[in-house]
């Protein structure tokens, strides 16, 4: 079996079950890494592990595999989101590929007072979540939701999910040492609130920080990029409260 091949496919899955690809994933086995009939390769599906599959016929509009035998059990990250405010799109996508290896449960794009991209394409994104799961190995798939307001999201904001708020402000607290201190991460359910290029508004951080969930947190004494901080905190939580 070529490891290297996998593909994210509609469930469920389960030895001896045949299943369906696209007509893009057709085109991706056949005419980009040169499989046919017989060649085998990993699928998953979000909910059923990995499994080695059978390729049984392959054309232009589309093909069969069947399930053979799972080859890694489901594995789901943390209950962890990742909010942010949408950025320039390279960058966007930057994000949403490293939430996904990183192991975040959910992506939910946010709208702040200073967000510089208010329309997004969340098939697109969607898409990209996928493609970051192929090619880390992994078997969940995070969803990535439509994207809303602040006021909106904070208005339906779940009673018993913390808010880590990556407080641009306190990248000059001097009670910040890094990492290695203590530092008040809450564990899962939790979520992280990465702000957009400009930072929040003040009458969004006084609103977000008057939550009881709310835990704002310091990234280190220097102000990070949006989506060098969005990676900087999926990295903090995990390391002190995650699944690494």
């Amino acid at each position: 079996m070529d490891s290297k091949v996998r593909l994210h496919i509609a469930g469920p899955l389960g030895a001896g079950q045949s299943v369906g690809i696209e007509k893009a994933q057709a085109h991706y086995l056949s005419g980009v890494m040169r499989l046919g009939p017989g060649d085998t390769l990993t699928v998953f599906d979000g909910a059923s592990g990995a499994w080695r599959a059978r390729i049984e016929t392959v054309s232009k509009r589309g093909g069969v595999l069947t399930c053979e035998d799972q080859v890694a059990p489901q594995r789901d990250p943390p209950d962890l989101w990742l909010c942010f405010a949408p950025i320039k799109k390279a960058r966007t996508d930057f994000i949403v590929e490293k939430a996904t290896e990183l192991g975040a449960a959910r992506i939910l794009p946010v709208i702040t007072r200073f967000t510089n991209s208010e329309r997004i394409r969340r098939d697109r994104l969607q898409a990209h979540a996928v493609e970051a799961a192929e090619q880390c190995g992994g078997t969940f798939v995070p969803e990535v939701a439509e994207l809303v307001t602040l006021d909106r999201l904070l208005d339906g904001w779940p009673e018993g999910r913390a808010l880590i708020f990556a407080d641009e402000a306190l990248s000059d607290d001097p009670d910040w040492s890094g990492a290695g201190a203590p530092a008040p991460i809450p564990p899962a359910p939790a979520a992280i609130l990465i702000g957009p290029e400009g930072g929040f508004a003040e009458a969004e951080r006084a609103r977000i920080r008057a939550m009881p969930q709310a835990a704002p947190i310091a990234l280190g004494p220097r102000i990070l990029r949006a989506d060098t901080a969005a990676v900087a905190a999926l990295t903090l939580w995990q390391s002190a409260r995650g699944d690494w």
